[in-house]
């Protein structure tokens, strides 16, 4: 018999749509301002992606989980994968110190993984009850739902997560060590990217399903490639009737700059000609101008060092119907030198199975790296 912890931070990545770079203290506004449940719904989807791939006796598995909005909300009654026992009740309103109890019961059930929905800050909660605990070494496997996930014990997405879990129930991995990453996002919401390291935790061991933590990439300068990209993108793209949408990340607001644009560092900014005509945009504000606007539409995006993410970690602003509204084939991922240098694929995961297929079927997507000068890169959709 296996015993799996599953859990779900029931506000995790609440505030991605709306723009609020992340839900640490800010889950009442971000439901206020109509935002909707995305961590459970993850949760559920591993869940039910893992009923159809796992191909062993289901009534080996035990589910220890929390009664309502931290677990059993969450968890199909339809599917046939093992019994459910509840250890813990979830309350109305969540905190760290309930992840940390709802750990601590888990751990006390004698469980032997767990699985959570959540962000980084879902993480850290986690690791600290582990390390306190007998068991700090316990395997953890993430279902990315945050707004941003730097942590190397996260899966890529929640199909991701599934596979992890079958495999490793099969024993065909190992576990190994990881790092858990997490940005200050009182700074973050101020435009400052302060990402530290706070502790390891320990998960099966999948460079095909787990994303690996993030890389914060230190160069001597790359001024010159900086100004090369610019001025590409200032003489080729920036013209009049053209809507750019401008991605998060420090190369973009660099190259903005240049051009004669403030945009911001961790948000998500539009301009038509040499005009700015949106700034830190949630979902709404850029469905907005998208349909508002009748010419042609490029999307500057920056991959993530490391993980390789361009769509998916940091920009869930960018949501289905945003993108379908910009359209993939309008999509240039904008990426210097030294960050190739970690980046072997541009990996997507939209949170819709349809869109994701859609940017499977292109195979490769062109990115921009020097003046005039550019590289086709793998896709990758787990």
């Amino acid at each position: 018999m296996v015993r799996v912890g599953i859990l779900a931070n029931p506000d995790a990545g609440l505030g991605g749509r709306l723009g609020l770079k992340g839900s640490d203290g800010q889950a009442e506004l971000a439901r206020s301002k109509g935002a909707e449940d995305r961590s459970g719904p993850r949760l559920e989807s591993m869940l039910r992606h893992f009923s159809r791939i796992h191909r062993g006796e289901s009534r080996q598995i035990e589910w220890i989980t929390s009664s309502g909005r931290m677990g059993t909300e969450w968890i199909p009654v339809d599917l046939e994968i093992g019994t459910t026992s509840e250890v813990h009740q979830s309350p109305g309103k969540t905190s760290a110190s309930d992840t940390q109890d709802a750990v601590a019961r888990l751990l006390e059930a004698g469980i032997d993984l767990l699985v959570y929905s959540g962000g980084d800050g879902t993480t850290r909660d986690i690791v600290a009850s582990l390390s306190g605990s007998e068991t700090p070494e316990l395997p953890v496997i993430g279902v990315p739902s945050g707004v941003k996930m730097h942590s190397g014990c996260f899966a890529s997405s929640p199909k991701a997560a599934a596979e992890v879990l079958s495999a490793w129930i099969h024993g065909d991995l190992l576990v190994s060590s990881t790092e858990v990453l997490d940005l200050d996002e009182d700074l973050y919401r101020k435009g400052k990217w302060v990402v530290r390291l706070y502790a390891e935790a320990f998960s099966p061991n999948s460079p095909r399903w787990m994303q690996g933590s993030k890389e914060l990439i230190q160069t001597e300068s790359e001024d010159e490639i900086i100004i090369g990209l610019s001025d590409h993108i200032g003489e080729s793209i920036v013209e009049d009737g053209r809507l750019v949408i401008w991605g998060s990340g420090g190369t973009l607001r660099e190259i903005g700059g240049n051009i004669g644009f403030e945009l911001t560092t961790l948000g998500i900014d539009a301009t038509v000609g040499s005009e700015q005509v949106g700034t830190d945009l949630a979902e709404s504000g850029l469905i907005e101008i998208l349909d508002s606007h009748e010419g042609p539409v490029t999307l500057l995006l920056s991959p993530m060092g490391g993980q390789g993410f361009l769509i998916g970690r940091g920009n869930l602003q960018l949501s289905p119907a945003v993108l379908s509204s910009i359209g993939i084939d309008n999509i240039l991922g904008v990426v210097t030198p030294a960050k190739l240098l970690t980046v072997r694929s541009l990996r997507i995961e939209t949170g819709d199975d349809s869109l994701d297929q859609e940017f499977a079927a292109k195979r490769y997507m062109k990115v921009l790296q020097g003046y005039r000068t550019t590289r086709i890169l793998p896709v990758s959709v787990d």
